[in-house]
């Protein structure tokens, strides 16, 4: 199984980063636009179940494996130090365009959801 993972290991951090983006733009969805607090749990498990959990493991394993900090150990740690910083001012940014783009669409007004309009 550890060498499944360890030839694999790039295609399943891509496949787990788009799941966790997934999470997150169905946690705003369902916090606006279903207006959800069940779904909203949901996805954010499911954004910790496909995004910080296993990039921990895949690091710590990769590590063990390789008994070295390479590449791929490197973007592992970017990415958490990424999430646990600036990644947190782009979410916020990305909470109100969400919150615009669904209470916008939850009024049925007609007008335009195009940036600009």
């Amino acid at each position: 199984m550890d060498n499944f993972i360890m030839e694999n290991k790039w295609t399943i951090l891509v496949v787990l980063e788009f799941f966790a983006w997934s999470a997150t733009v169905f946690m705003f969805y369902a916090r606006y636009k279903l207006q959800s607090s069940y779904w909203f749990k949901i996805a954010s498990v499911l954004l910790v179940l496909t995004g910080i959990i296993p990039q921990l493991f895949l690091g710590v394993l990769n590590f063990i494996a390789t008994r070295e900090i390479d590449l791929f150990t490197l973007v592992i740690v970017f990415l958490i130090l990424y999430g646990g910083s600036i990644g947190k001012k782009h979410v916020q940014k990305l909470d109100v365009w969400a919150q615009k783009k669904f209470s916008k669409s939850c009024q049925g007004d007609g007008s335009s959801d195009r940036i600009g309009e």
